[in-house]
């Protein structure tokens, strides 16, 4: 790198790396850069710094633990050669001190057994340039591989590629839903691009969060920013939410079930269970009435005195549903649906009353005007009430203006 260079900001892995004059270089994250971003809390604190440990980041969500047998003064932000396989790769510090041991208990590595590999040194202007170039490379070999495999008629995926830092090694992301025999891939790609290959298999979500994207809610996808351990989604939280079973919209970028769906799970199973459980329709005199559907949170069951759900549905809180179910299991039958449902309907009017849109509204302008319509006459006001009940609608006057065009029309004919 000529003098010249050393002064350039580059752009790299989302980050901002910036070189010195020295020769040293350091990343700032940039908005891109900030996946499974950690804030270190610790930072400042007396004999934070104890511990050898430091997290680096490569590219996209992977991760690693080394360590620092040198002693080098390492912060977030600096740019490392590490030790790898064979030769070195180079990354980003996303952590240091005492947090680090808080991070490796989180993926449960043990220290003891557990192999940690070393951190080497700051990456030089050198090292950085490399690096580039490796970088440089990654979408053309994830292209070529792409042709390669087709050729070969392989059912399989290749979704990413990550050079690493010294250009002798890349590791290829594929997706397949069978085993796939890749030896034949292996020796070609070694052939053409003269490195050491690995293949790593990954899951559609894990694809979703190496490309990422913006979800229906608006904000990044979380498999991208935070989310590390994928559990299973299944259509029962989908059941238990009475959200809409349309697979469109319960189906992230990865086109499996959301994982949002689990978020909120727990708080509605807990709150279904004070719901109680009906095999049979509510027993009235005038007939039966159906449950239809439930509403979770507001603790509302809705029957309907059809089974086709065509008809009016009226709610009934959970505790009322409970006393009719004991009245049928004596044997008493109550007269009509509205009037169990009275009270009911009663109380969630009265706190939607509460909640009105109109507390928005600023007490002063609503007295204002209420001042201003008061200090009028009482003869102008009846004026504007006879004027407005008077005055045409635009139905009335589009109607009067196509019957006359068309009389126009007519003479014209004529």
């Amino acid at each position: 790198m000529n003098d010249k260079e050393k002064n350039i900001d580059y752009y790299l892995r989302g980050c901002k790396i910036c070189c010195k004059e020295q020769g040293e270089c350091k990343a700032c994250l940039t908005a891109s850069g900030q996946k499974f971003s950690t804030t270190d809390w610790l930072n400042g604190i007396k004999n934070n710094d104890d511990s050898n440990f430091v997290e680096v980041q490569f590219k996209n969500t992977r991760k690693n633990f080394y360590i620092n047998e040198n002693n080098i003064s390492l912060r977030k932000g600096d740019i490392v050669a590490v030790e790898a396989v064979s030769g070195h790769d180079i990354g980003i510090v996303s952590l240091c001190g005492n947090l680090v041991k808080r991070q490796m208990r989180k993926r449960g590595i043990d220290e003891s057994r557990y192999e940690f590999k070393k951190i080497y040194r700051k990456a030089r202007a050198g090292d950085i340039e490399k690096w580039q170039d490796a970088i440089a490379l990654e979408h053309p070999t994830m292209i070529k591989s792409r042709q390669l495999a087709a050729k070969l008629n392989l059912s399989m995926k290749i979704g990413d590629v990550e050079y690493q830092g010294d250009k002798t090694k890349a590791i290829f992301y594929y997706i397949a839903d069978e085993r796939v025999d890749f030896r034949e891939l292996i020796k070609i790609l070694a052939e053409n691009f003269h490195i050491r290959i690995e293949m790593k298999q990954i899951g559609a979500r894990q694809e979703a969060g190496l490309i990422g994207g913006i979800g229906p809610c608006g904000r990044e996808l979380c498999c991208a920013q935070w989310l590390g351990s994928f559990i299973s989604v299944t259509t029962g939280a989908a059941r238990y939410q009475e959200l809409s079973p349309n697979p469109q919209k319960l189906a992230g970028q990865c086109c499996k079930l959301k994982c949002c769906l689990n978020y909120e799970l727990d708080l509605y199973m807990e709150a279904i269970k004070d719901f109680p459980k009906i095999n049979a329709p509510l027993e009235l005199v005038d007939g039966t009435a159906y449950l239809v559907k439930i509403d979770v949170l507001k603790k509302i069951m809705y029957f309907s005195y059809s089974n086709d759900n065509t008809g009016t549905s009226i709610g009934l809180t959970v505790n009322r549903v409970k006393k009719l179910l004991e009245l049928n299991r004596q044997g008493i039958k109550i007269e009509k649906l509205d009037d169990a449902a009275a009270q009911s309907i009663q109380t969630v009017t009265h706190i939607i009353g509460e909640d009105s849109i109109t507390r928005f509204d600023s007490k002063e302008k609503n007295k204002k005007n209420h001042q201003h319509s008061n200090n009028k006459p009482k003869e102008q006001v009846e004026k504007m009430q006879e004027n407005k009940i008077n005055k045409p609608s635009r139905k009335k006057k589009f109607k009067r203006w196509k019957s006359n065009r068309q009389k126009e029309d007519q003479t014209n004919e004529k």
